[in-house]
């Protein structure tokens, strides 16, 4: 992949090992979060700006894949461990399953999906994005709205 530019990147992608609820405690569907997040740190770096989309991909064998969307709240900045990310996110009620995005003709060659273990932040083009949302439950992010 060519070094990404910022008209490459329609939403950011945050991974995590870990569930929404491991993360934040009573972090309900439905409900807004805001949590500084741990990133890699590279040149995409750079390209994150408040405003931007992002969302939340949980890996592993239980239900991976996409379990809140929000966006970037605040410049990557230095944190104990490393940079962070300021987001703010909104739990799905039910994940985009990694499955469905797989049989998705738009998002199925997105970063994540073909390299898991990849760079964190992972991101998505405007199709891919736009695949994640036509997939989505009842419960909608702010950002996604527009």
């Amino acid at each position: 992949m060519p070094r990404l530019e910022p008209g490459d990147v329609a939403c950011w992608v945050l991974k995590s090992r870990a569930a929404p609820e491991e993360i934040a405690p009573g972090w309900r569907p439905g409900s807004d979060h805001a949590l500084d997040r741990c990133v890699r740190r590279s040149y995409r770096l750079e390209l994150m700006t408040p405003g931007q989309p992002c969302l939340l991909w949980v890996s592993g064998a239980h239900q991976p894949g996409v379990h809140a969307l929000g966006e970037v709240t605040a410049a990557v900045a230095e944190g104990a461990g490393g940079p962070v990310v300021g987001v703010r996110l909104t739990r799905l009620a039910e994940p985009v399953a990694r499955t469905e995005l797989l049989a998705s003709p738009a998002a199925r060659d997105a970063e994540v999906l073909r390299m898991p273990a990849g760079s964190n932040p992972s991101w998505l083009s405007a199709a891919q994005y736009a695949a994640v949302l036509g997939l989505l439950g009842p419960v909608r992010s702010p950002a996604a709205r527009t």
